[in-house]
């Protein structure tokens, strides 16, 4: 195993140079592991013999289920049942929209019913990690559309759990009806009896967990985590979700910090392990086939989400400008789409599905984060020309508004009968005439002073780091 060893330890170490690259411009590391691993593999000859998927499969199985574990373990519940309904419509309405184009989008292409339903999951649903780590990076946790992004990545998460279950029936190859409605009554089940228990049974799980000692704790929540993953592949839910209803159920416990301290270590790790032999499966001359399906899936999540966007804010009554952002941010896709075509590919489906879902995050992986990172100078150049024009309607108004008064006041001058006036007269043409000019200066002044307070109190609001307060046990 020695000269495998050394090549992989080479890999990693090129991953990491890479990623240092595309740190520059705001990568995710996720399409940086894929074109190490596509660097490596047999098809590309690069390597002497290729690097064998098989030395790391079991590894990758572990990153596939770390992922989800991790995804369990992040969702916020309070989150998501304090606000169920206002998530419900802002999430939901994104969800029936992009998956219904994603439906039609997968009939299109022609390659099969179950292939089309793989397909609407892979270009309906975003990358919550890859969001939510550039929200971080970016520093934008404080930006008004902020819950709203986190909110729709909390309804992606329960809708990804529900859609995994039917998708491991479907593709199952259960052919009889009443052993369908079989499999997808113990999916559902499973799934309705572990959300319970995370949500009702926290204090209850906290009492079994729990270790002082950091070693045996880390074993014990990894076997769980490795646990419910087989038993997920045993009931036909998938181990994927096995995992996820596993970290839902641990993260609602008292113990969820703590875990999370060694969970994301070996989420990167293992997870960049998964990404890696996914690249090792890729096949660049297969990338033809699918090069006008992945081009047009591109075009039409880049339309539909900014689109979504500007409806999410609309529904959410924010300006328009926000849904601009919101649009952009949601465009990423990840990790997801490469565990639809890893199941696709375990279940014999069309085999075009790994080469259109591997070139498809490879575009979107690097387009999504690079919009995020744009997204505000694109809004203001977008909203400028509004802003102007506002402006230059406001001032031709205000113009126009004081040759009116001028007139005004020359023909009340005019039409006068007395040749000569009093002094109190005189003082009161002299005010008729100041008033104006008077009243209109003090109005500007306060203007100016409302204006600056409002600066001021946005400065002292963008300053201010937010953060969610949790519940003790939870």
């Amino acid at each position: 195993m020695g000269s495998e060893l050394l090549v992989l330890g080479v890999l990693f170490v090129v991953a990491y140079v890479l990623g240092r690259l595309g740190k520059l411009i705001g990568l995710p590391s996720i399409p940086i592991y894929m074109l190490v691993g596509l660097i490596a593999s047999p098809n590309m000859h690069l390597i002497p013999g290729g690097f064998k998927a098989a030395n790391v499969d079991l590894v990758a199985i572990f990153g596939l289920i770390f992922l989800l574990f991790n995804l369990g373990l992040e969702f916020d519940q309070d989150e998501f049942f304090g606000n169920a309904r206002g998530l419900l419509i802002s999430g939901g309405t994104r969800l029936i929209i992009n998956f219904g184009i994603g439906i039609g989008f997968g009939f299109w292409v022609g390659w099969g019913a179950r292939e089309a339903l793989i397909i609407a999951g892979m270009t309906a649903t975003s990358s919550s990690a890859i969001v939510t780590k550039l929200l971080i990076e970016l520093r934008r946790l404080a930006n008004p559309e902020t819950p709203v992004i986190l909110g729709i990545a909390v309804v992606e998460d329960v809708f990804i759990a529900f859609y995994l279950a039917i998708v491991a029936v479907v593709i199952g190859g259960e052919k009889d009806i009443w052993g369908i409605v079989l499999q997808l009554g113990i999916s559902f089940a499973f799934l309705v009896g572990m959300f319970a228990l995370a949500r009702w049974g926290g204090k209850h799980v906290s009492k079994v967990l729990g270790a002082r000692d950091d070693e045996l704790f880390t074993i014990l929540f990894f076997g769980l985590a490795v646990a419910f993953a087989g038993i997920g592949d045993l009931l036909k839910v998938s181990d994927a979700i096995g995992a996820f209803l596993i970290g839902l159920v641990v993260g609602a416990t008292r113990f969820r910090t703590r875990i999370e301290g060694f969970a994301l270590p070996l989420r990167d790790v293992f997870g960049a392990f998964f990404f890696l032999n996914f690249g090792l499966a890729l096949n660049p001359s297969s990338f033809g086939a699918v090069l006008l399906p992945v081009g047009v899936a591109v075009l039409m999540t880049l339309i539909v989400n900014a689109g979504g966007g500007w409806l999410i804010a609309l529904i959410n009554r924010l300006p328009a400008r926000y849904g601009l952002g919101i649009g952009l941010i949601l465009q990423n896709r990840g990790e997801f789409a490469l565990i639809l075509a890893t199941l696709a590919t375990a279940a014999g489906l069309d085999p075009r599905l790994t080469p259109f879902a591997g070139l498809y995050v490879l575009v979107m992986s690097v387009v999504g984060p690079v919009l995020t990172v744009n997204s505000e100078r694109i809004t203001a150049l977008l909203f400028r020309g509004r802003r102007q024009k506002a402006s230059t309607a406001g001032d031709e108004s205000d113009s126009g508004s004081e040759a009116e008064e001028a007139i005004a006041l020359m023909e009340g001058a005019s039409l006068r009968d007395e040749p000569a006036s009093t002094d109190d007269d005189s003082d009161e043409a002299l005010l008729g005439s100041d008033t104006p000019t008077t009243v209109a200066q003090d109005d500007e002044d306060a203007e100016d002073f409302d204006l600056d307070a409002t600066i001021q109190q946005a400065m002292e609001q963008s300053d201010q780091q937010s953060s969610r307060k949790r519940d003790p046990e939870y």
